[in-house]
Protein backbone atom coordinates (compact mmCIF):
# COMPACT_ATOMS: atom_id res chain seq x y z
CA UNK A 1 0.00 0.00 0.00
CA UNK A 2 1.31 3.42 -0.95
CA UNK A 3 1.41 6.05 1.19
CA UNK A 4 -1.11 8.06 -0.78
CA UNK A 5 -3.43 5.53 -0.34
CA UNK A 6 -2.45 4.81 3.08
CA UNK A 7 -3.63 8.82 3.42
CA UNK A 8 -6.71 8.34 1.55
CA UNK A 9 -8.11 5.26 3.69
CA UNK A 10 -7.32 6.98 7.16
CA UNK A 11 -9.34 10.47 5.65
CA UNK A 12 -12.39 8.00 4.95
CA UNK A 13 -11.94 6.93 8.76
CA UNK A 14 -12.29 9.85 10.14
CA UNK A 15 -15.29 11.34 7.74
CA UNK A 16 -19.13 10.43 8.80
CA UNK A 17 -21.89 10.95 6.49
CA UNK A 18 -25.40 11.20 7.81
CA UNK A 19 -27.90 8.26 8.25
CA UNK A 20 -29.57 9.28 4.64
CA UNK A 21 -25.93 9.72 3.00
CA UNK A 22 -25.14 6.65 4.41
CA UNK A 23 -28.52 4.93 3.10
CA UNK A 24 -28.28 6.18 -0.30
CA UNK A 25 -24.92 4.61 -0.35
CA UNK A 26 -25.78 1.32 0.76
CA UNK A 27 -29.15 1.06 -1.70
CA UNK A 28 -31.28 0.75 1.91
CA UNK A 29 -34.74 2.42 1.95
CA UNK A 30 -34.76 4.47 5.40
CA UNK A 31 -36.66 1.96 7.43
CA UNK A 32 -34.15 -1.22 6.27
CA UNK A 33 -31.57 1.52 7.28
CA UNK A 34 -32.72 1.62 10.56
CA UNK A 35 -33.45 -1.49 10.81
CA UNK A 36 -29.79 -2.39 10.19
CA UNK A 37 -28.76 -0.53 12.59
CA UNK A 38 -30.75 -1.90 15.21
CA UNK A 39 -29.70 -5.34 14.16
CA UNK A 40 -26.06 -4.67 14.70
CA UNK A 41 -25.13 -4.78 10.51
CA UNK A 42 -24.27 -1.53 10.18
CA UNK A 43 -21.77 0.39 13.03
CA UNK A 44 -23.23 4.03 14.00
CA UNK A 45 -21.16 6.34 15.99
CA UNK A 46 -22.32 9.04 18.09
CA UNK A 47 -23.11 12.55 16.54
CA UNK A 48 -21.79 16.23 18.25
CA UNK A 49 -23.82 17.47 20.70
CA UNK A 50 -26.27 14.94 20.95
CA UNK A 51 -27.24 14.78 16.94
CA UNK A 52 -28.33 11.91 15.81
CA UNK A 53 -25.64 9.29 14.74
CA UNK A 54 -23.56 9.23 12.30
CA UNK A 55 -21.97 6.39 10.22
CA UNK A 56 -18.34 6.48 9.05
CA UNK A 57 -17.35 6.54 5.52
CA UNK A 58 -14.81 3.55 6.21
CA UNK A 59 -18.03 1.46 7.39
CA UNK A 60 -20.13 1.91 3.98
CA UNK A 61 -17.24 0.82 2.00
CA UNK A 62 -17.08 -2.21 4.04
CA UNK A 63 -20.35 -3.22 3.89
CA UNK A 64 -19.59 -2.29 0.12
CA UNK A 65 -17.47 -4.68 -0.25
CA UNK A 66 -19.10 -7.82 1.38
CA UNK A 67 -19.72 -10.42 -1.08
CA UNK A 68 -23.16 -10.40 -2.50
CA UNK A 69 -23.37 -6.65 -2.26
CA UNK A 70 -26.23 -4.75 -2.40
CA UNK A 71 -28.60 -7.76 -2.11
CA UNK A 72 -27.33 -9.90 0.53
CA UNK A 73 -27.53 -7.14 2.87
CA UNK A 74 -31.23 -6.22 2.07
CA UNK A 75 -31.58 -9.86 2.63
CA UNK A 76 -30.91 -9.79 5.94
CA UNK A 77 -33.38 -6.77 6.68
CA UNK A 78 -36.11 -7.94 4.63
CA UNK A 79 -39.48 -8.19 6.85
CA UNK A 80 -42.50 -10.34 5.70
CA UNK A 81 -46.19 -10.20 7.19
CA UNK A 82 -48.36 -13.46 8.25
CA UNK A 83 -49.36 -13.73 4.48
CA UNK A 84 -45.65 -13.73 3.00
CA UNK A 85 -44.28 -15.81 6.08
CA UNK A 86 -46.08 -18.37 5.59
CA UNK A 87 -45.11 -18.94 2.06
CA UNK A 88 -41.80 -19.05 2.97
CA UNK A 89 -41.89 -21.92 4.79
CA UNK A 90 -44.98 -23.26 3.26
CA UNK A 91 -47.57 -23.76 5.73
CA UNK A 92 -51.02 -22.11 6.61
CA UNK A 93 -51.14 -18.41 7.63
CA UNK A 94 -53.31 -19.73 10.27
CA UNK A 95 -50.52 -22.07 11.68
CA UNK A 96 -47.88 -19.12 11.50
CA UNK A 97 -50.41 -16.80 13.73
CA UNK A 98 -50.45 -19.42 15.95
CA UNK A 99 -46.75 -19.94 16.21
CA UNK A 100 -46.39 -16.62 16.54
CA UNK A 101 -49.17 -15.94 19.27
CA UNK A 102 -47.05 -18.55 21.17
CA UNK A 103 -43.87 -17.08 21.02
CA UNK A 104 -42.17 -19.27 18.72
CA UNK A 105 -41.80 -16.59 16.03
CA UNK A 106 -40.63 -13.13 17.17
CA UNK A 107 -41.97 -9.81 15.43
CA UNK A 108 -39.13 -7.11 14.75
CA UNK A 109 -41.49 -3.98 14.14
CA UNK A 110 -44.94 -3.13 13.59
CA UNK A 111 -47.64 -0.82 12.10
CA UNK A 112 -50.85 0.07 11.99
CA UNK A 113 -52.77 -0.29 9.41
CA UNK A 114 -55.61 1.95 8.05
CA UNK A 115 -58.16 0.19 10.55
CA UNK A 116 -56.13 0.51 13.24
CA UNK A 117 -55.43 -2.84 13.68
CA UNK A 118 -51.31 -3.94 14.64
CA UNK A 119 -49.79 -5.66 11.88
CA UNK A 120 -46.45 -7.32 12.90
CA UNK A 121 -43.31 -7.88 10.78
CA UNK A 122 -41.04 -10.51 10.88
CA UNK A 123 -37.74 -11.05 9.44
CA UNK A 124 -37.88 -13.51 6.71
CA UNK A 125 -34.15 -14.96 7.73
CA UNK A 126 -35.24 -15.96 10.94
CA UNK A 127 -38.77 -17.71 9.15
CA UNK A 128 -36.62 -19.57 7.36
CA UNK A 129 -34.10 -20.45 10.12
CA UNK A 130 -37.07 -21.57 12.49
CA UNK A 131 -38.40 -23.83 9.79
CA UNK A 132 -35.11 -26.07 9.13
CA UNK A 133 -34.81 -25.96 13.26
CA UNK A 134 -38.48 -27.31 14.07
CA UNK A 135 -39.86 -29.20 11.13
CA UNK A 136 -42.10 -31.09 14.01
CA UNK A 137 -43.95 -27.80 14.27
CA UNK A 138 -44.54 -26.62 10.72
CA UNK A 139 -47.04 -29.85 10.20
CA UNK A 140 -49.46 -32.52 12.00
CA UNK A 141 -51.47 -31.82 15.25
CA UNK A 142 -50.18 -28.64 17.53
CA UNK A 143 -48.50 -30.04 20.69
CA UNK A 144 -50.24 -29.98 23.45
CA UNK A 145 -48.46 -27.53 25.25
CA UNK A 146 -49.07 -24.89 22.39
CA UNK A 147 -52.57 -25.92 22.29
CA UNK A 148 -53.14 -24.90 26.36
CA UNK A 149 -51.41 -21.22 25.47
CA UNK A 150 -53.64 -20.63 22.81
CA UNK A 151 -57.17 -21.77 24.84
CA UNK A 152 -55.86 -19.47 27.88
CA UNK A 153 -55.54 -16.71 24.51
CA UNK A 154 -51.87 -16.49 25.32
CA UNK A 155 -50.35 -13.85 22.74
CA UNK A 156 -46.65 -12.68 23.09
CA UNK A 157 -46.29 -11.23 20.00
CA UNK A 158 -46.15 -7.55 21.48
CA UNK A 159 -44.00 -8.92 24.92
CA UNK A 160 -41.49 -10.40 22.40
CA UNK A 161 -41.18 -7.62 20.53
CA UNK A 162 -40.43 -5.17 23.63
CA UNK A 163 -37.72 -7.25 24.71
CA UNK A 164 -36.35 -7.56 21.30
CA UNK A 165 -36.66 -3.83 21.18
CA UNK A 166 -35.15 -3.07 24.54
CA UNK A 167 -32.23 -5.64 23.81
CA UNK A 168 -31.18 -3.73 20.61
CA UNK A 169 -31.02 -0.54 22.80
CA UNK A 170 -29.05 -2.22 25.83
CA UNK A 171 -26.63 -2.88 23.23
CA UNK A 172 -25.99 0.30 21.80
CA UNK A 173 -24.35 1.76 25.13
CA UNK A 174 -22.15 1.21 28.30
CA UNK A 175 -23.36 3.29 30.28
CA UNK A 176 -25.36 2.14 33.23
CA UNK A 177 -27.50 5.09 33.04
CA UNK A 178 -28.36 4.93 29.60
CA UNK A 179 -29.22 1.32 29.94
CA UNK A 180 -31.36 2.10 33.01
CA UNK A 181 -32.99 4.63 30.58
CA UNK A 182 -34.04 2.21 28.06
CA UNK A 183 -35.69 0.10 30.62
CA UNK A 184 -38.18 2.76 31.50
CA UNK A 185 -39.04 3.26 27.80
CA UNK A 186 -40.95 0.06 28.49
CA UNK A 187 -42.39 1.08 31.98
CA UNK A 188 -45.21 3.15 32.95
CA UNK A 189 -44.45 6.16 35.12
CA UNK A 190 -45.83 4.70 38.08
CA UNK A 191 -43.94 2.25 38.27
CA UNK A 192 -40.38 3.91 37.64
CA UNK A 193 -41.47 6.15 40.33
CA UNK A 194 -41.85 3.27 42.67
CA UNK A 195 -38.98 1.92 41.83
CA UNK A 196 -36.54 5.50 41.60
CA UNK A 197 -37.70 7.30 44.57
CA UNK A 198 -35.22 10.47 43.71
CA UNK A 199 -37.18 12.82 41.32
CA UNK A 200 -33.88 14.15 39.91
CA UNK A 201 -32.78 10.63 39.13
CA UNK A 202 -35.94 10.33 37.05
CA UNK A 203 -35.90 13.40 35.41
CA UNK A 204 -31.94 12.42 34.30
CA UNK A 205 -33.42 9.17 33.14
CA UNK A 206 -36.23 10.73 31.35
CA UNK A 207 -34.13 12.88 29.79
CA UNK A 208 -31.67 10.04 28.75
CA UNK A 209 -34.99 7.77 27.46
CA UNK A 210 -34.77 6.59 24.03
CA UNK A 211 -37.38 5.83 21.41
CA UNK A 212 -38.50 2.54 21.66
CA UNK A 213 -40.93 3.29 18.39
CA UNK A 214 -42.11 6.31 16.25
CA UNK A 215 -45.19 6.95 16.88
CA UNK A 216 -46.36 8.74 13.76
CA UNK A 217 -50.30 7.79 14.46
CA UNK A 218 -52.68 11.36 15.00
CA UNK A 219 -55.47 10.05 15.74
CA UNK A 220 -55.78 9.84 20.07
CA UNK A 221 -57.07 5.96 19.73
CA UNK A 222 -54.06 5.15 17.50
CA UNK A 223 -51.82 6.50 19.53
CA UNK A 224 -53.67 4.45 22.07
CA UNK A 225 -53.29 1.27 20.44
CA UNK A 226 -49.65 2.01 20.05
CA UNK A 227 -48.77 2.93 23.92
CA UNK A 228 -50.49 -0.06 24.95
CA UNK A 229 -47.66 -2.18 22.59
CA UNK A 230 -45.10 -0.24 24.22
CA UNK A 231 -45.78 -0.68 27.95
CA UNK A 232 -44.77 -4.07 29.31
CA UNK A 233 -48.28 -5.30 31.22
CA UNK A 234 -47.78 -9.32 31.72
CA UNK A 235 -47.15 -9.47 35.39
CA UNK A 236 -43.82 -11.74 35.03
CA UNK A 237 -42.58 -8.72 32.30
CA UNK A 238 -42.54 -6.43 35.04
CA UNK A 239 -41.18 -8.06 37.94
CA UNK A 240 -38.06 -8.62 35.36
CA UNK A 241 -38.02 -5.11 33.60
CA UNK A 242 -38.08 -3.39 37.28
CA UNK A 243 -35.55 -5.87 38.66
CA UNK A 244 -33.38 -5.39 36.18
CA UNK A 245 -33.86 -0.94 36.51
CA UNK A 246 -32.91 -1.75 40.05
CA UNK A 247 -30.04 -3.13 39.25
CA UNK A 248 -28.54 -1.28 36.69
CA UNK A 249 -29.32 1.79 38.77
CA UNK A 250 -27.01 0.37 41.57
CA UNK A 251 -24.50 0.43 39.14
CA UNK A 252 -24.79 3.92 37.41
CA UNK A 253 -25.43 5.06 41.20
CA UNK A 254 -21.58 3.82 42.29
CA UNK A 255 -20.38 5.23 38.65
CA UNK A 256 -21.73 8.94 39.02
CA UNK A 257 -24.80 10.72 40.75
CA UNK A 258 -27.61 11.93 38.75
CA UNK A 259 -26.88 16.08 38.15
CA UNK A 260 -28.72 18.05 40.16
CA UNK A 261 -28.84 22.09 40.37
CA UNK A 262 -26.87 24.20 42.33
CA UNK A 263 -28.41 26.70 44.41
CA UNK A 264 -26.48 29.38 42.07
CA UNK A 265 -28.56 27.54 38.69
CA UNK A 266 -30.85 29.76 36.94
CA UNK A 267 -33.01 27.37 35.97
CA UNK A 268 -35.19 25.04 38.52
CA UNK A 269 -34.93 21.70 39.18
CA UNK A 270 -37.33 19.24 38.73
CA UNK A 271 -40.63 19.78 41.17
CA UNK A 272 -40.36 17.77 44.54
CA UNK A 273 -44.01 16.48 45.90
CA UNK A 274 -43.95 18.54 49.54
CA UNK A 275 -40.79 20.59 48.94
CA UNK A 276 -40.86 24.53 47.31
CA UNK A 277 -37.65 24.71 44.77
CA UNK A 278 -36.48 28.59 44.46
CA UNK A 279 -37.67 30.29 41.53
CA UNK A 280 -41.01 28.24 40.83
CA UNK A 281 -44.38 28.47 42.83
CA UNK A 282 -45.80 25.13 43.94
CA UNK A 283 -49.39 24.52 42.59
CA UNK A 284 -51.08 24.78 46.01
CA UNK A 285 -49.09 28.01 47.29
CA UNK A 286 -51.14 31.18 46.25
CA UNK A 287 -49.68 33.95 44.03
CA UNK A 288 -47.52 36.55 45.49
CA UNK A 289 -49.99 39.38 45.02
CA UNK A 290 -52.69 37.12 46.37
CA UNK A 291 -50.83 36.28 49.67
CA UNK A 292 -51.77 37.19 52.85
CA UNK A 293 -48.94 38.65 54.43
CA UNK A 294 -48.01 40.80 50.80
CA UNK A 295 -51.41 42.63 51.08
CA UNK A 296 -51.43 46.13 52.32
CA UNK A 297 -52.42 46.62 55.42
CA UNK A 298 -54.83 49.66 56.62
CA UNK A 299 -53.15 51.21 59.56
CA UNK A 300 -55.63 51.81 62.74
CA UNK A 301 -56.55 55.63 63.09
CA UNK A 302 -55.00 57.21 66.03
CA UNK A 303 -56.99 57.55 69.11
CA UNK A 304 -59.11 61.12 69.27
CA UNK A 305 -59.17 61.31 65.49
CA UNK A 306 -61.67 59.03 64.34
CA UNK A 307 -63.91 61.88 63.27
CA UNK A 308 -63.22 63.59 60.10
CA UNK A 309 -62.25 67.26 60.31
CA UNK A 310 -64.59 68.12 58.01
CA UNK A 311 -67.72 66.94 60.22
CA UNK A 312 -66.05 68.55 63.46
CA UNK A 313 -65.29 72.32 61.71
CA UNK A 314 -69.33 72.00 60.80
CA UNK A 315 -70.39 71.09 64.35
CA UNK A 316 -68.72 74.11 66.12
CA UNK A 317 -69.92 76.38 63.25
CA UNK A 318 -73.03 75.36 64.46
CA UNK A 319 -72.69 76.27 67.79
CA UNK A 320 -70.89 79.27 67.12
CA UNK A 321 -74.09 80.42 65.37
CA UNK A 322 -76.24 79.39 68.19
CA UNK A 323 -74.62 81.46 70.65
CA UNK A 324 -74.99 84.63 69.05
CA UNK A 325 -78.59 84.05 68.59
CA UNK A 326 -79.12 83.31 72.48
CA UNK A 327 -77.02 85.67 73.54
CA UNK A 328 -78.73 88.91 74.90
CA UNK A 329 -78.66 92.12 72.54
Amino acid sequence: MTDRTAGQSAAAAHRTWTAGRAARELGLRRGEFDLAVQLGHIRTEPGASGRPPRVAESEVERLRRAEGFPGALRERVRTVGVMEGAQLISISPARFARLARTGHLTPVRFYLNRYRAVVWGYLADEIREFARSHPGLLSGRTPPAMRALLEEGVDRRARNWRGRRLGMLLRQTDDPWEQAAAITAVLDPVTVADVVADPYERAHLRQLRPELARVREESPAARAVVQRLLLADDPDELHWHRESLADTLRQARALRPAPRPSQSASGPGPSVPGRSVPGRSSPADPAPEQRPESRPRLRPSPRGSRRPRGRRSLLALLRRRVKLRCSPA
